[in-house]
């Protein structure tokens, strides 16, 4: 006796699943800190936002997100967040002000420790980094997991800045001490340390002394905006793990 065909909708189902699947990459988000933190997520032009984007993330635990493979955008850590009736929810580091915990389209108020990726790119690489351009708020590693080709490194900050920044970078929280680390942009607005006006171009912007602090501390971090060349990564068809305060790691 022949066996039914299976139903066209199920085969629908089944094929969209698949689609699906293959056409989208996965962030899992660890948090590895001694403290709650409350990860952001801002999605660049012309790409469809994830939700959410922005929610609680106790010591030890982690979520995973499902992103399409064309993504692009940021994501970072928020800290020392208080107030979650409607309106009031605010953030002493890397807050997106939007009020809630969803950040709702906002992106993080620097210093922030961001994690940056433009998925499926040129030659069908993923291109990611860490960036400290926008200053520090605390350690983070990207991951890459089962990539196909490019180097597929890991990269990220590893080291508790806070305390050890330039005093004149310092972010300080009563009873807390540092809780950030200004980049020499924010804290001076010089276009020099802002690689703007007259120095907006790779041979007028060079590292100052105070994004060689960034730069020696977390080498494979961008430490100012033309960093490129050694801050930069690629991947093919990766899932990344994005981990607040990772332990050392050497490779």
């Amino acid at each position: 006796m022949d066996r039914p065909l299976l139903s066209a909708s199920l085969v629908a189902l089944v094929a969209l699943s698949f689609f699906s699947e293959v056409n989208s990459a996965s962030f899992k988000l660890v948090n590895k800190c001694r403290y709650e933190v409350w990860p952001g997520i801002l999605s660049g032009a012309n790409t469809a936002p994830l939700s959410p984007t922005g929610f609680a993330l106790k010591p030890g635990k982690s979520r995973t997100l499902s992103v399409p493979k064309s993504w692009s955008g940021r994501l970072w850590a928020r800290t020392l967040c208080t107030g979650y009736s409607p309106g009031n929810f605010s953030c002493v580091t890397a807050d997106c002000g939007s009020g809630k915990i969803e950040c709702a389209g906002g992106g993080a108020k620097p210093p922030a420790t961001l994690a940056e990726f433009t998925l499926n790119g040129t030659n069908g690489l993923d291109f990611y980094d860490v960036s400290l351009v926008d200053g520090y708020n605390l350690p983070m590693l990207v991951v890459p997991r089962g990539g196909t080709r490019g180097g597929c490194s890991p990269t990220g900050c590893l080291v508790d800045l806070n305390g050890k920044c330039p005093r004149a970078l310092r972010v300080r929280e009563s009873g807390r001490g540092s809780v950030a680390c200004r980049s020499a942009c924010e804290a001076f607005g010089d276009p020099q340390f802002c690689c703007s006006e007259a120095y907006a171009t790779p041979d007028t912007c060079q590292p100052s002394a105070y994004s060689l602090f960034f730069k020696h501390a977390c080498p494979r971090s961008y430490s100012y905006a033309y960093d490129d060349k050694t801050s930069t990564y690629t991947c093919a068809s990766a899932d990344y793990v994005i981990i607040f305060c990772p332990l050392p790691y050497t490779r």
